[in-house]
């Protein structure tokens, strides 16, 4: 008779089979084996009948899993449910058209053989089946977890007025990245939508696209209808510079800049005057070395004391002896190493580099030297060092979805750019660091990175290195959730202003002998 564990890797067999699945039906698994993943922790129900895979040291109430799994999860459940016949609504559409990364917590889906009726899901999510007299032109979104998406056009004739005033960021990437008018003047003439041609020509003509907004015009009224052009936005517009269109990704990096550096400027304190004088530049990050590696290597869950540090520092450790495939070990040696590339920038910027050239030159170096030790203990595949991620990689908790690894290569030369033409370096250094971890370039090692990234643009321009308290962990990590999925820079600006103000006036004390708790 086979074993309790020779069972389990039975079913565990039956659930790789289904790969790539985010949605199982449960008669795509036997009872006996739904069950047995179910309670050994690889199966979670999401709605009677419908299942997502799951990891079992996953703790009680971890929302990761589902996160990574949603949309992938309702795409795979409406298709089995109305086979083509479904699409997202028209607006939240436009919303995945134009970037938008942050999961609703709830979507609407429209078919024709839905009933109104509303389905809760897990995590205080759900899901709108709206019975739609007719559908709109869409199609399945690879970027978008499989869902199936209303077309750019279809879905601005089909959005109301409400949706320019409410999700003005998303409108104005879906405008900026309509390739021409024909195919919108089209759907306008066929559905004689005169006041929606209006609106659009309106927004058009607000965002620098005369042109469009012109033939938009001209041709409804060819064909005889009374177009009046009408600005939906109610407040001004930040426009992305000309010429040839730019991804929605890259729009999007580039008009969260503009629209959030006047309110980061306005909250942190006003900057010192900056030092040209590198040693000692330098000698204030070294002071901090200690107390920022414990700090920082325990938001990310490493057990570090001050006496392993230390041991790291003085050239104690030893990666073929008793610190081979120490987790912790290598961490603190890898932050150690990472810190050194990130002083040697610095010590660039004062000289009179430019930080945004500096950053796009380093930033690989400051990632490797992170990485290096896990690598030589053979934790890591040489492999892991080579640069940014090529697959998709998820924060734990949050709605927030990392961009795409395609996406990912487009917007990091536009980050490093906005840095390099920012003049004020409270806007470099905190929308740096939350821009950086907006994009998750890397599979690991994003936080410290995006923390190294907002020091050394701090020190270079009149503040402190400044030590984010694991103490504070929860608190930081929700102030960038709200810039990441709500737009609201003002919590993560309001914190780091704080902690500027305190450890301008007091470094943050170095740690004693205890342990920190994991994150």
């Amino acid at each position: 008779m086979p074993s309790p564990n020779e069972k389990l890797a039975q079913s565990l067999e039956a659930l790789h089979a289904l790969e790539p699945a985010r949605a199982i039906p449960a008669k795509a698994l036997t009872r006996v084996h739904r069950e047995r993943l179910r309670d050994a922790g690889f199966l979670n129900e999401v709605v009677k009948g419908w299942y997502i895979q799951t990891r079992p040291n996953d703790g009680v109430g971890d929302s990761t899993a589902w996160f990574a799994s949603m949309r992938e999860f309702i795409a795979g459940y409406c298709t089995e449910r109305f086979g083509d016949e479904w699409h997202v609504g028209p607006e939240q559409s436009l919303l995945m058209h134009s970037g938008e990364r942050s999961l609703p917590t709830q979507l609407q889906v429209w078919s024709p053989a839905a009933g109104n009726q509303s389905l809760n899901l897990l995590h205080g999510t759900s899901l709108f089946l709206y019975k739609a007299p007719r559908l709109l032109p869409s199609r399945p979104s690879e970027d978008a977890g499989g869902l199936r998406l209303v077309e750019l056009e279809s879905a601005l004739v089909a959005a109301g007025p409400a949706f320019f005033t409410q999700q003005q960021l998303a409108a104005t990437i879906a405008l900026r990245s309509l390739p021409e008018a024909s195919n919108l003047i089209r759907i306008l003439l066929e559905g004689s939508h005169s006041v929606i041609a209006g609106r659009l020509a309106g927004a058009l003509r607000a965002l620098g696209r005369p042109e469009m907004a012109e033939e938009i015009v001209q041709t409804m009224r060819s064909a005889g209808y009374t177009v009046v052009e009408t600005n939906p936005f109610e407040k001004p517009v930040n426009t992305t510079p000309g010429g040839r269109p730019e991804t929605p990704y890259v729009q999007r990096i580039r008009l969260l800049w503009a629209d959030m550096r006047q309110a980061v400027i306005d909250t942190l304190p006003a900057p010192a005057e900056a030092s040209h004088d590198v040693m000692q530049v330098l000698a204030d990050v070294e002071a901090r070395y200690v107390t920022d590696a414990y700090h920082s290597l325990s938001i990310e869950g490493y057990r570090v004391t001050p006496e392993l540090i230390e041991k790291v520092r003085q050239g104690n450790w030893d990666p073929d002896g008793d610190d081979k495939g120490a987790r912790d070990a290598m961490a603190a040696r890898g932050y150690f190493e990472a810190h050194n590339a990130v002083k040697e920038s610095v010590g660039n910027i004062v000289k009179g580099q430019n930080p945004g050239e500096e950053l796009r030159k380093s930033h690989s170096a400051w990632y490797r030297a992170l990485f290096a030790p896990s690598v030589q203990a053979g934790v890591l595949k040489p492999q892991d060092l080579a640069g940014y991620r090529n697959d998709q990689v998820f924060i734990r908790g949050a709605l927030h979805v990392p961009l795409s690894k395609e996406a990912v290569r487009e917007t990091m030369p536009v980050l490093f750019e906005l840095i390099s033409k920012e003049e004020h370096p409270a806007a470099r250094a905190v929308l740096g660091h939350f821009l950086f971890v907006y994009i998750h370039p890397y599979m690991d090692g994003n936080g410290r990175l995006g923390r190294f990234v907002m020091n050394a643009l701090l020190v270079t321009g009149g503040y402190p290195w400044t030590v984010i308290p694991v103490e504070q962990r929860k608190a930081y990590m929700s102030a960038l959730e709200q810039a990441s999925t709500h737009r609201n820079i003002l919590p993560f600006a309001e914190f780091i202003g704080k902690l500027i103000a305190e450890q301008r006036e007091r470094p943050l004390e170095r740690p004693g002998n205890r342990v920190a708790a994991a994150a």
